[in-house]
């Protein structure tokens, strides 16, 4: 293992983000409500800590290789979460603990949208920024960023990348890795500016409109006030929401595809997209109808209005709100949690296990069905009219085990802290598929479960954003042998 070339890329990241603490002190300026201070020793501090790291290691030359690919994505979410917490420790507005200020931001950059925080309405506008931004910064990952940068360092990111994007999606859009990372993040930038445009047309204002961008196309669900969408009863508001977390879930490579073709058809050859398409009208369906039927709202719009924000919003693991879901009739509220077990699209900003995997399941499924009927037949299973490889399908097969494993570990430990079956459940749903609200103690904020529960929670989110195989790959013995 050469743990160098690993501090000497941490520290280098470090002193990247370090960066980020400069808008929450502009926005501060601006609203002149004295919060700049925090802001400040952050950066100094980040900065510091990631300059001591590179000037120790700065000499060092080894190349990467995967296990310090996967070394450096999972310490530095660790790290980043770790320096995140200095505003949230140091803000006078806050008074948090460290269990509390961790467990806020590693929701917020690994895009899941929990809470410990209860009066947002009433917190300083920079420390709200700051929140949202985190969201904004884990969406595409602040190491895809990094890594349109590393190169000009003299730090190759190759392991980097296929270590932070260890999911199934599309390869390389470019023959070079950093314009690869510049392309996706030009992306992303688009829908964000397009995304607050339509929200401040939609009726928000401009901090509003710019925070709410920032959590909508992460798909991370942080807002700048406790009722989150629901502040604004606003359709408009609502339609926008919508647009965005449909197209924030929808894997960028063909985002970028579709962009330079200057053609639409790429989306509807991708059998992905259409699964997912297929899956939300589904979803908005049935909650329709159940709402509908059980007269939860005066008219059948209404119904449809909230039907079609809570399941585009859960399914894609956003976590916004516009009504409390938790108090629907029946098994509405279940549903919703399961809809972000399927997730949103590989290559997206969303959670969960992903429509793909889900899609491939099934196909698998009904091929073993089909070769129970005729055992001598031969069956390809093909995505985009293309048969995957057998490899594909084991380690779809290996993830969901791992999965289901890991699920079941992280809700035990959960009760064993003392929450209930039904919150302990939905809390590891939660956080596992980077959702954010959940039923029982934890449907409106988690600032009443124990410090225990937020620190399992905290691993949870981090297992669910990288993936699981790239945290679990670094507990395994295996990867530690010299």
């Amino acid at each position: 293992m050469q743990l160098n070339i690993v501090f000497k890329t941490i520290g280098l990241l470090l002193m990247i983000f370090s960066l980020t603490q400069l808008p929450p002190i502009l926005v501060d300026l601006i609203y002149a409500e004295q919060q700049y201070a925090v802001f400040l020793i952050a950066l100094l501090l980040t900065l510091g800590s990631g300059l001591l790291l590179w000037l120790k290691f700065k000499n060092t030359k080894e190349k990467f290789r995967i296990r310090e690919g996967i070394l450096v994505v999972v310490s530095f979410w660790f790290v980043l979460s770790l320096f995140a917490t200095i505003p949230f420790l140091l803000s006078d507005a806050l008074q948090m603990s460290f269990s509390d200020a961790f467990f806020e931001s590693m929701s917020g950059l690994t895009t899941t949208g929990a809470t410990v925080i209860v009066g947002l309405d009433e917190l300083p506008k920079a420390i709200l920024y700051y929140r949202q931004q985190l969201q904004w910064l884990g969406g595409m990952g602040i190491i895809v960023l990094a890594l349109a940068i590393l190169p000009m360092l003299g730090v190759s990111g190759v392991e980097l990348y296929h270590a932070e994007s260890s999911g199934i999606s599309k390869d390389r859009l470019t023959p070079k890795l950093a314009q690869t990372a510049k392309v996706l993040w030009l992306i992303y930038i688009g829908f964000t500016i397009a995304c607050a445009l339509g929200y401040y047309l939609a009726g928000m204002n401009v901090f509003d409109a710019v925070g709410h961008s920032f959590a909508t196309v992460a798909i991370g669900g942080f807002s700048t006030h406790d009722a989150s969408i629901g502040y604004f009863d606003s359709v408009a508001v609502e339609s926008v929401a919508v647009v965005f977390m449909f197209l924030a879930g929808i894997n960028f490579s063909l985002h970028f595809f579709v962009w330079r073709s200057n053609h639409i058809n790429h989306y509807y050859h991708d059998s992905e997209f259409r699964a997912y398409v297929v899956f939300l009208s589904l979803l908005i369906v049935v909650i329709s109808l159940y709402l509908i039927n059980t007269g939860q709202y005066q008219s059948p719009f209404e119904a449809l209005r909230y039907s079609i924000f809570q399941s585009v919003s859960m399914a894609t693991t956003t976590g916004f709100a516009s009504a409390n879901f938790s108090a629907w009739a029946f098994m509405l509220p279940v549903l919703l949690i399961f809809s972000s077990f399927v997730g949103a699209c590989a290559g997206s900003t969303g959670g969960g296990i992903k429509v793909v995997r889900i899609l491939l399941m099934f196909k698998l499924a009904a091929k073993e069905i089909k070769k129970f009927i005729h055992p001598n037949a031969q069956i390809n299973i093909k995505l985009n009219k293309r048969s995957v490889a057998e490899n594909t399908l084991v380690s779809v097969w290996g993830f969901f085990s791992l999965y289901i494993i890991a699920f079941v570990f992280i809700m035990v430990a959960l009760m064993l802290s003392g929450l209930d079956q039904v919150s302990s459940f939905s809390a590891t749903a939660a956080s596992i598929n980077n959702l954010g609200p959940g039923l029982g103690k934890v449907a409106a904020n988690y600032s009443s479960i124990s410090d225990s529960a937020k620190w399992i929670l905290s691993f949870s989110m981090l297992l669910g954003r990288l993936e699981i195989l790239t945290l679990m790959a670094l507990l395994h013995r295996a990867f530690w042998r010299f």
